[in-house]
């Protein structure tokens, strides 16, 4: 048997000019010198993405084809395993801010991204959509301001995602619900009968079959005792990524999957099964549908390991901290924040006593 091969992506650039390390550019297909200035493009990969098929690949996870050997930081609090393309002698992790010291880095492989989505905004505009934030929160101490930010608690990390694609197939057995009004009368709260229009429901029987192709079913890859990503900020445009290039990835962390392809796969059959129903739903018609029976099919699957960006941070108000995560694509945020007792306090009084003045009015 043909020993398995590991491909290394992880090797540093160098500037010509100055010997310093090259780091990706946001919004660009560059890597640039931030000390004299010196730019390299990323090449395009003529080939684009590549979609691996799914069941082959499930079968030989010892094989290691399609990986690559990085080296790994694990948080021993918070569990995160991170990858750093940055010449930091020690760091922080970027979820719980443990101190991570580069010597203990170890070697590990996984499996090589096929895509990767490159940061959009950079560290600079992250803390302009931080201030604007902190300036539209409703009940903030006055003086919330002034929040220190600490660059080195704000890091722009990589996040690592399953996404699945597949032919689907399914067979459905369920009923079709049509709409119908009867007229009653029934007495109201004042007393007097009225007329009344009840909606009611009668079913009818229905089978039948989809099919259809799912692209990109979109699970995540990592999981973490603690810090995990907003979900009101977990939206990516899919559109965007670029094939797997590790120039993207200079300059910041990248965090390696720790749900396993096999987990991720069952969770994406879960997504599925919703989308089948979905689907035999709308072909069921009519006002309202039951499906009381699917047998689904998924045949040509493939799946990718991709990379999604994300700004995670921290900045302390009165001596306590308070994280927030910002998108790395379009810029949404997400985090916790202090709130004024007083203002609070007041705002409800306020609404107590003109309550009351609206009881006194209606007595009069």
């Amino acid at each position: 048997m043909e020993e398995p091969t590991i491909q290394k992506s992880e090797l540093k650039k160098t500037c010509v000019n100055c010997g310093a390390e090259l780091t990706y550019k946001p919004g660009t297909t560059s890597i640039t010198c931030e000390y004299c200035g010196h730019e390299e493009a990323i090449a395009p990969k003529e080939n684009g993405f590549e979609e691996l098929e799914l069941y082959p690949y499930l079968k030989e996870m010892g094989s290691q084809r399609h990986s690559e050997e990085i080296s790994m930081l694990h948080c021993k609090n918070c569990g995160a395993d991170q990858h750093v393309e940055e010449n930091y002698k020690s760091l922080h992790c970027v979820y719980c801010g443990q101190p991570l010291v580069v010597e203990d880095a170890y070697k590990e492989s996984w499996i090589l991204p096929g895509a990767v989505l490159p940061f959009q905004i950079d560290k600079n505009q992250s803390f302009r959509i931080f201030k604007n934030w902190v300036n539209q929160l409703w009940f903030a101490p006055n003086n919330l301001k002034k929040a220190a930010l600490d660059p080195q608690f704000t890091k722009g990390l990589y996040l690592p995602y399953w996404t699945f694609d597949a032919q689907l197939y399914a067979t459905y057995i369920g009923q079709r619900g049509e709409y119908y009004y009867e007229t009653r009368r029934v007495r109201n709260a004042n007393g007097k009968m009225v007329t009344q229009q009840v909606r009611k429901t009668r079913w009818y029987p229905a089978s039948g079959q989809v099919s259809g192709f799912v692209d990109d079913t979109l699970i995540k890859a990592s999981k973490q005792k603690s810090g995990r990503i907003p979900g009101k900020i977990a939206y990516w445009d899919l559109k965007k990524l670029q094939p797997f290039d590790s120039g993207y990835l200079s300059g910041f962390v990248t965090e390696k999957y720790t749900i396993s392809l096999n987990e991720g796969h069952l969770h994406s059959k879960e997504v599925a099964r919703d989308i089948a129903t979905r689907w035999c739903m709308q072909d069921i018609g009519g006002d309202t549908q039951r499906v009381t029976s699917m047998n689904m099919n998924l045949s040509e699957e493939t799946f990718k390991h991709i990379l999604l960006p994300v700004y995670v941070s921290a900045y302390r108000y009165n001596g306590k901290e308070y994280n927030f995560f910002i998108n790395g694509e379009n810029g949404n945020i997400s985090g916790t924040r202090p709130y004024s007792f007083w203002k609070i306090f007041f705002t409800v009084l306020l609404g107590l006593i003109v309550i009351g003045v609206i009881v006194l009015l209606s007595k009069k």
